[in-house]
């Protein structure tokens, strides 16, 4: 399962101390213009050493391309990249070697295969997403000519979060502080809770809210495609993250059907509705309003203070980590989510192509 997507696929490989981090993209339409200083900054946006805020690791993480584009455009052909691994501190890791660390994938991969990386969790690193941003970046130079942009932001951390509905948000201000908030003012708030915690040796979660703007209708395959259940597949195999909602979310349950149901109105390039509740999204169907969903993260497994835990054989002992780590994964999962987001809606794209004539 290191292969997501149907018609536009990306095969990950790598681990997080090995020698790079690549993969495969299979499916990119020929004749796209490639823009490499887009890819790029895509990926300057995820990797580390970016603020106080983010780990101290500092990767350059500059990709290779290896094939699929010429002259500045797709070829339709499968694009292959690298993206080298330079600064691994594998000595960190070393007193990990026999210990299963709490809520980490060490205990589960041991188990399951009979054999673990411990160097920074391996194939289980968050380190693999350079892989899903590359994919993603080149997923949104498919969807910008096609007019869809996706726009993720930090929407809370904590119990701190941006209460203003996002139609009011100014997104332009999402890259102009360390948080990726684009509410300077909670941004402020999130970035002192994060230097609060990560000075206890501890660590914190919250929640990316994310818009996908100019979807068309018909987006989505049923019964087992809907496209809820794509972005919802895509959004929980991020590491860390913990849920999905889009549209109401759980929130809508405590309204009644005659509050929530999205009545239908003629509009100035068709039918549209008066309301979102929805989400952008019907019976499993794009219907041509914002997708609007929400993705959670839980706070980072790795503490830099003593765990209680248990070794190979089972024996208690005491664990704490040495490093560099993260005490918040929101600003730098912020474009992560984006990727996945536009790499489901491409290949959901390119399916909806099949159904008709």
């Amino acid at each position: 399962m290191n292969t997501f997507g149907t018609l536009f696929r990306i095969t990950t490989f790598g681990e997080s101390h090995g020698a790079a981090i690549g993969g495969v993209v299979d499916g990119m339409p020929a004749g796209i213009d490639i823009d490499l200083d887009f890819l790029q900054s895509e990926l300057d946006r995820r990797r580390p050493g970016q603020s106080q805020l983010t780990t101290a690791r500092k990767e350059a993480d500059k990709v290779e391309i290896l094939s699929g584009v010429f002259e500045g455009k797709s070829t339709g052909c499968p694009i292959g990249f690298i993206v080298r691994n330079e600064n691994q501190h594998s000595q960190d890791y070393e007193n990990l070697r026999n210990i299963f660390r709490p809520s980490h994938a060490d205990f589960t991969y041991n188990n399951k295969y009979g054999v673990r990386d411990h160097r920074g969790g391996g194939r289980s690193s968050a380190r693999e997403t350079i892989s899903r941003v590359v994919a993603g970046a080149f997923a949104k130079m498919a969807l910008h000519q096609l007019g869809i942009s996706i726009t993720a932001w930090t929407k809370q951390v904590g119990n701190i979060a941006v209460t203003t509905p996002y139609q009011q948000l100014d997104f332009s201000q999402i890259e102009q502080n360390d948080v990726r908030c684009p509410d300077a003012e909670v941004a402020k708030e999130m970035a002192a809770l994060i230097l609060e915690v990560k000075g206890e040796g501890d660590t914190i979660g919250g929640i990316i809210e994310c818009v996908i703007k100019g979807c068309p209708v018909g987006l989505g395959e049923p019964a087992f495609g809907k496209l809820h259940a794509q972005l919802g597949s895509a959004m929980l195999s991020i590491n860390a993250v913990k849920g999905f909602e889009y549209g109401e979310g759980f929130a809508g349950v405590t309204t009644r059907g005659s509050e929530q149901n999205d009545i239908f109105v003629p509009g100035e390039d068709g039918i549209t509705t008066r309301t979102n509740h929805s989400g952008g999204i019907q019976g499993g169907i794009s219907n041509g309003q914002d997708i609007v969903f929400r993705v959670a993260f839980k706070p980072v497994a790795t503490l830099l203070r003593e765990q209680e835990t248990v070794d190979l054989e089972g024996n208690p002992t005491i664990v704490k980590a040495r490093g560099r780590h993260d005490a918040c994964v929101l600003p730098r999962a912020v474009p992560i989510v984006e990727a996945m987001a536009a790499i489901t809606i491409l290949d959901a794209y390119l399916q909806n192509k099949a159904t008709r004539l």
